[in-house]
């Protein structure tokens, strides 16, 4: 797991490799275990390594392959990495190194473009080619790992982070209309390939893109997610058979494709109780699990140690503990916000911040059960969604799920930033897409491919690296959510949803935990807001920057701060935060780096 970066000049001018060491300092955090640079031309590539797989210094990147004249930097991990390389090495191929990061090269060698459909795994890349003087970025399936790019007549860059590109300058940072729709109705979550701002474009999931010294640019979908059912008749347990044996694969892969010990982010929720569950029954032991928990609100506790407590008991872990007082949130929350990539808005953000710290000092890698509800339907929106028939699809999804309306929208945002309903046009188009049974077949493909590659996808990405930590998503290997989204909508939505791993964790895991009612990763504070966090809000509102942005109506503001606990979301999050969050985040990571 790394972070990368670098130019591509189509100018005939040499790039600026002061301006890679910049933006390989603002990616140290993701790699500290090695930096390292390379130039060719009209290319200048950077990267910085968190050592996995391969510890010795013949995996450091950038990686250059002479023979083949090509030259790689990598964030990410290949899990079937060791089947490509036998296979690479029966077609003549020799290797130097023992990681992953040499399959891609060769990969690319053999396969050129499309070696993308060849990984599976989490990644982002870019291969220099030097002979045909072109760029291959290509990103993973489900957008696990980031990769951000500004692109003009002269010049493309490309980093893990937004952070590294602002920091080379030369940037549009103005608002971007269409992404400051998403981010305020999307509950932050801006999809590919717009940000919020104007001149920081993002790759999509599942494609791949290719540069030329020309400055063209050729952009191709390598993956596209099938929700339909399979042509074989299957009962209840056949799928729970299927679902268990990809699901119990995906997380051994997880486990054993790593030079270093691997953890579990233990929440006390049905997933990632089930994968400590699963590595038991894999026959893993040792294992090492990390809770974290809040103060509690008189609406909502704070933390799920008495669940989480109960599977440590059951399986003997190494477990690692720790509750954090609301004032230490507050402390936390600007330098959380200053490694988020993007404006987030999700709870939980600050508290995948604070636990990763602890962990980082343990373990370099954690599995973490994020996409197990997206994926296997366990929300309470999708069962409202599916049984809400006689409605418009958008209307459908809509009012079940949008922070804002169009019409709250223009009442938010400053007049320059009226338009049209880009939000309400976006879902619609991806809900009209082919290739689904169902309603809710759809609304869960928009879901995963879509808008978990923002919320929470992202989240746990950029909280976890910015300690120096790989955290590893099971639940979202693409085979086992191509299998799930060819299963029927009843297998999910039962049992007040994910009724198939219910049914996995019945007698693996302690039942209170699988019949507990939904619950979501507490952080009180950050939803029901009043005291020092409410004063805290109001003066980043307040401030003269936010005044000399305009960003927001200062009537709607001013609604919001006189009664913040009336004014949630319909996924029940505060909306003076969504506010506040963005403004804060536009403060911290541009107004300095302008």
């Amino acid at each position: 797991m790394c972070g990368i970066c670098g130019e591509f000049r189509f100018d005939s001018g040499a790039p600026d490799l002061a301006l890679t060491h910049r933006m390989m300092t603002r990616l140290e955090r993701r790699g500290p275990d090695h930096g390292g640079s390379f130039s060719d031309g009209p290319v200048a590539l950077g990267h910085r390594r968190l050592a996995i797989i391969d510890l010795s210094e013949h995996a450091n990147q950038p990686m250059v392959d002479q023979e083949l004249g090509l030259a790689l930097v990598f964030n990410g991990t290949i899990y079937n990495f060791p089947a490509l390389r036998s296979e690479l090495q029966d077609r003549g191929y020799h290797f130097f190194s023992t990681g992953d990061s040499e399959v891609i090269l060769k990969a690319y060698a053999e396969w050129g473009d499309a070696c993308v459909e060849r990984l599976h795994g989490m990644f982002a890349f870019a291969v220099w080619d030097m002979r045909k003087q072109r760029l291959l970025l290509g990103r993973d399936r489900m957008g696990i790992k980031p990769l951000y790019y500004t692109f003009n007549n002269k010049r493309l860059r490309f980093a893990s982070n937004v952070q590294a590109l602002l920091s080379a300058g030369d940037i549009d940072t103005s608002i971007d209309p269409i992404g400051l729709h998403h981010q305020l109705t999307l509950h932050a979550v801006i999809p590919a390939p717009h940000t919020i701002l104007n001149g920081v474009k993002k790759m999509r999931p599942a494609h791949s893109l290719c540069f030329k010294a020309d400055g063209s640019c050729h952009e191709q979908a390598y993956w596209h997610l099938n929700a339909t059912r399979p042509d074989k008749n299957m009962d209840e347990q056949d799928w729970v058979n299927a679902i268990h044996d990809s699901l119990k694969s995906a997380v051994e892969k997880r486990k054993t494709i790593a030079d270093v010990p691997v953890g579990v982010l233990l929440s006390g929720g049905l997933d990632s109780c089930l994968l400590v569950g699963l590595l038991a029954e894999a026959g893993v032991g040792n294992l090492k699990t990390f809770t974290v928990g809040f103060e509690d609100q008189p609406e909502e506790k704070g933390n799920e140690f008495e669940f989480s407590d109960q599977v440590v008991e059951k399986f003997g872990t190494e477990h690692h503990k720790f509750f954090i007082r609301n004032d230490k949130v507050l402390d936390y929350l600007p330098d959380a916000v200053d490694v988020m990539a993007e404006p987030m808005v999700g709870q939980d953000a600050v508290a995948f911040y604070m636990l990763s710290e602890q962990v980082s000092k343990e373990v370099k890698v954690v599995q973490s059960g994020q996409g197990a509800d997206e994926v296997f339907a366990g929300y309470f929106w999708y069962p409202q969604m599916h049984e809400a028939v006689g409605e418009n699809e958008l209307d459908r999804f809509a009012s079940r799920y949008f922070d804002r309306d169009h019409e709250e929208y223009l009442q938010t945002v400053a007049k320059q930033f009226h338009g049209d309903d880009h939000t309400g046009k976006l879902i619609a188009k991806l809900l009209a897409e082919g290739n689904a049974d169902e309603y809710l077949d759809k609304v869960l493909r928009l879901d995963v491919t879509t808008l978990i590659v923002d919320d929470p996808v992202k989240r746990v990405d950029n909280m976890t690296m910015a300690w120096g930590l790989e955290a590893r998503v099971p639940f979202l290997d693409h085979e086992l959510v191509e299998l799930a989204a060819s299963m029927p909508p009843e297998m999910k939505i039962q049992s007040h949803g994910k009724h198939v791993l219910k049914k996995i964790a019945r007698g693996l895991i302690p039942d209170p935990v699988i019949d507990r009612p939904k619950a979501y990763f507490p952080v009180p504070a950050l939803k029901y807001v009043r005291g020092e966090f409410l004063e805290f809000m109001r003066e980043i509102l307040h401030s003269d920057s936010a005044r000399q942005r305009g960003l927001f109506q200062p009537a709607y503001v001013e609604k919001l701060l006189a009664e913040p606990e009336k004014y949630h979301t319909r996924l029940q999050g505060s909306k003076l935060w969504h506010l506040a969050l963005l403004e804060m985040w536009l403060q911290r990571n541009v107004d300095g780096a302008v």
